[in-house]
């Protein structure tokens, strides 16, 4: 309208954005609610998260010292928030170490060669096996994967069965789950079975050590 020259970059029509609500995905709004209130509710002295998402991590350091550990290092300047270099198949951390840990949205990803990384069916299991092998005697884990129906959608995602999950951690005891169904709804209290042959839920466990 101005007659002047329009750069490509500047030539960015937004079409969609007329909505009544503003949108959400269900599975990493309610898993990243629930999963800083749970670890606010305990204060831990510091908490380690492995791979989740960077808004989540950030806006924990607020209120806690957090390690972000990722094959990704993050590089960002941000008080209460330190990143390493790691994998969540091989954590730097010594043996039932660390008192509070999460990794949400995944564990589903392991294996599939998606990130980089080795093909490997296993990649959900072993995964796992590393988050149980480091967290301490009264330690939180707090965990998240797509749940129902079992499938793989190479190479983006596997879906667990939610009852399969819980075996995964054989040294630990689920103190705690909830879970975001089919339709988008969040449920705060759960039996892991109340999802099983689910599309596209969302398991939410919370493990401890006893």
């Amino acid at each position: 309208m101005s007659g002047e020259h329009l750069l490509w970059h500047e030539d960015n029509p937004q079409l969609l954005d007329r909505s009544d609500t503003s949108p959400y995905d269900p599975h990493y709004t309610y898993q990243d609610a629930w999963a800083a209130r749970e670890i606010f509710q305990r204060r831990p002295g510091g908490h380690v998260d492995v791979g989740s998402r960077i808004s989540f991590v950030a806006g924990l350091a607020a209120f806690v010292p957090v390690t972000f550990i990722d094959l990704r290092p993050l590089d960002v300047a941000i008080p209460g928030l330190e990143s390493r270099r790691g994998s969540i198949l091989e954590l730097p951390y010594e043996d039932e170490s660390v008192e509070s840990i999460s990794s949400l949205h995944v564990a589903e990803h392991i294996g599939l060669g998606r990130y980089g990384d080795p093909l490997d069916a296993q990649g959900t299991r072993k995964a796992a096996a590393e988050l149980q092998r480091v967290l301490a005697p009264a330690g939180f884990l707090y965990f998240s994967v797509p749940v129902g129906r079992p499938h793989t959608a190479f190479n983006a995602h596997r879906v667990h069965d939610p009852t399969e999950v819980v075996r995964f951690f054989p040294s630990l005891s689920l103190d705690g789950f909830a879970g975001v169904d089919d339709a988008g709804v969040f449920h705060d209290r759960l039996e892991p079975e109340a999802l099983g042959g689910s599309e596209w839920a969302c398991g939410l466990y919370r493990f401890t050590r006893s």
